[in-house]
C-alpha cells in the first residue's frame, strides 16, 4: 500500500505539457506530433547509450554481425533514428544533420511545416571513456510555399519555433523551451515517459563556473586569456572562478544553466569562427539560455541575430549567466577598439 500511495497518478508528460501549450496558443497539434517524433528518438538513443558496450556499437563501423548486417557506430545509427522517426511524423520538411553535408529533403507524401536541424549525438568522441552526451535540436517554420529546399533552413534564431536538447548521463532528460521559458522532463525507465520534474528554469544572475578548453590556450585572442586571467586572479579580492570543462557541448551547457557561470567556445588564431555549428549547436542552446533569463553572445553579436550563409556555419559562442556573459562581451569589446 505504501507503493501505491507513492504511485503519482496525475503526471505530466511532454507530451501533455506540449498539448497543454498547444492549446492555450490554438495550434494544430503538429508541434506536438514533431516533440513526440523526437523523443521517441530520444528514448531510442538513451537505450542504445545505455547497452552499447554490450551491443558492439562502440567505434566499430564497417565491420558486420553475425547475420551480415551492417553494424553502426552509435553516431550514425542516432542519425538514423532522429532522421526515420521525423520523417513518419509528417511534420517536417527539410532536415539538417551534423552527419549529413546536405539537408535532406522530406519526400512530398511524408512533408509537413517544419524545419528541423540538429546534432543526433553531440560529444560523440566521449563515447569510448562513458563521458555525458547528448542530442541537440532547433526548430523553424517553412517562411515561404515554395518547394522546400537547404535555404529554408538558413533562418536566424530569433525565428526559432522550439529548441532543445536531450542529455544520456547518470539519467537521461531532455531540455525544452517552446518560447514560452525552459522546462526539463527526466526519463522514467518504469513508465517509458519524459516526466516534468523542474519547471520554468532560471539560470543565477552570476556563477562561480566558467567552461572552456583551455588546452588552445596558445591560441587564444587576447580577450579570451584577459577574461580567463580575471576568473583565475581577481582583482577585487572576489573567490577565484571554478573551471570546469566535459567537452560535449551538452554536458557543459547544461551545467552552466543548472549552476551559473559561462561556457565558453571562442574563435581563435586556427579556428576564428570557433568549432560550434550556428544552426544545430549555437542557436538551440542560445535559445534556451535566453528564454531561461541568460544571454549568449558571439562577444559581439547576440548568437540568435546572425543570419546564417550556410547550414554548417561556424560561430564563437560565449553563453550563460547574463553578468558573466556582459563581462566578457565588455573585455572583448575593449580589445575591439584596439
Amino acid at each position: 500500500m505504501s507503493d501505491q500511495g507513492q504511485f503519482d497518478t496525475n503526471v505530466v508528460t511532454v507530451t501533455r505539457f506540449v498539448m497543454e501549450e498547444g492549446r492555450k496558443a490554438k495550434g494544430t497539434g503538429e508541434l506536438t506530433a514533431l516533440l513526440n517524433s523526437l523523443c521517441t528518438a530520444v528514448k531510442a538513443i538513451s537505450s542504445a547509450v545505455r547497452k552499447a558496450g554490450i551491443a558492439h556499437l562502440y567505434g566499430i563501423s564497417g565491420s558486420t554481425n553475425v547475420t551480415g548486417d551492417q553494424v553502426k557506430k552509435l553516431d550514425i545509427l542516432s542519425n538514423d533514428l532522429v532522421i526515420n522517426m521525423l520523417k513518419s511524423s509528417f511534420t517536417s520538411c527539410v532536415l539538417v544533420s551534423e552527419e549529413n553535408e546536405k539537408a535532406i529533403i522530406v519526400e512530398p507524401e511524408t512533408r509537413g511545416k517544419y524545419i528541423v536541424c540538429f546534432d543526433p549525438l553531440d560529444g560523440s568522441s566521449n563515447i569510448d571513456c562513458l563521458v555525458s552526451i547528448g542530442t541537440i535540436f532547433s526548430i523553424y517554420k517553412k517562411t515561404t510555399d515554395d518547394e522546400p529546399c537547404e535555404k529554408d533552413a538558413l533562418q536566424p534564431g530569433r525565428n526559432l519555433v522550439a529548441a532543445g536538447y536531450a542529455l544520456y548521463g547518470s539519467a537521461t532528460m531532455i531540455v525544452l523551451s517552446i518560447g514560452r521559458g525552459v522546462n526539463c522532463f527526466m526519463l522514467d525507465p518504469a513508465i517509458g515517459e519524459f516526466i516534468l520534474v523542474e519547471r520554468d528554469v532560471k539560470i543565477k544572475k552570476r556563477g562561480k563556473i566558467y567552461s572552456l578548453n583551455e588546452g588552445y590556450a596558445k591560441f587564444f585572442d587576447p580577450a579570451v586569456l584577459e577574461y580567463v586571467k580575471k576568473k583565475q586572479y581577481p582583482q577585487d579580492g572576489s573567490h577565484p572562478y571554478n573551471a570546469r570543462y566535459v567537452g560535449s557541448m551538452v554536458a557543459d551547457v547544461h551545467r552552466t544553466l543548472m549552476y551559473g557561470g559561462i561556457f565558453l567556445y571562442p574563435g581563435n588564431v586556427k579556428n576564428p569562427d570557433g568549432k560550434l555549428r550556428l544552426l544545430y549547436e549555437g542557436n538551440p542552446m542560445a535559445f534556451i539560455m535566453e528564454q531561461a533569463g541568460g544571454m549568449a553572445s558571439t562577444g559581439y553579436e547576440n548568437i540568435l541575430d546572425i543570419q546564417p550563409q550556410s547550414i554548417h556555419e561556424r560561430s564563437p559562442v560565449a553563453m550563460g549567466s547574463p553578468d558573466d556573459v556582459l563581462e566578457y562581451i565588455a573585455i572583448c569589446k575593449k580589445h575591439a577598439k584596439k
